[in-house]
């Protein structure tokens, strides 16, 4: 699939019942704030259940997260959740383990709006560090990768990330 902001592909990824409150959050942080919830309380807001398959799409190129927050797939009907999704592809910097990987995506995601998706955000980083990559320094090498042009100010984002950490 295409991201349909930069047309660069995409990694396709399931979320996890556990990050599904990530979701919702990047699909309505406009309008609602994240309650940082676990998956009991992302499947209440979004009408979905742990059956149903959220499947997002995480640009290459520019990082926008693509996260259906009800439950219906992006639309690529041939992504395997159970295949390992490529992650490789966004950088040699981005972490290739899901467990790592995909909250790291689904933060980085969030960041457009810290305010809004603070809880969410810091969830998810602290997850990716209890998985055994340190957040803060793959944004630094992100931010060196000539071929990511994030769609998000990365360095402001860092600091103010950082702050959340630590």
């Amino acid at each position: 699939m295409a991201c349909p902001v930069c047309g660069s592909p995409t990694v396709a990824f399931a979320v996890p019942a556990d990050y599904r409150f990530a979701c919702s959050s990047a699909d309505s942080s406009a309008t609602a704030q994240s309650t940082g919830g676990g998956a009991t309380d992302a499947n209440a807001d979004t009408g979905t259940d742990d059956t149903t398959e959220l499947v997002a799409e995480f640009c290459t190129h520019c990082l926008r997260l693509e996260c259906p927050a009800d439950g219906t797939d992006t639309g690529d009907a041939a992504t395997d959740t159970g295949a390992e999704p490529e992650f490789a592809a966004v950088s040699e910097a981005f972490p290739t383990r899901r467990s790592q990987a995909i909250p790291l995506a689904l933060a980085i995601g969030l960041a457009s709006s810290l305010a809004t998706n603070r809880s969410a955000i810091e969830t998810l980083l602290k997850d990716v560090e209890r998985a055994g990559t340190d957040p803060l320094l793959v944004l630094d090498r992100l931010q060196r990768d000539p071929s990511v042009e994030p769609a998000i100010d990365l360095e402001r984002r860092q600091h103010q990330l950082e702050q959340l950490l630590y």
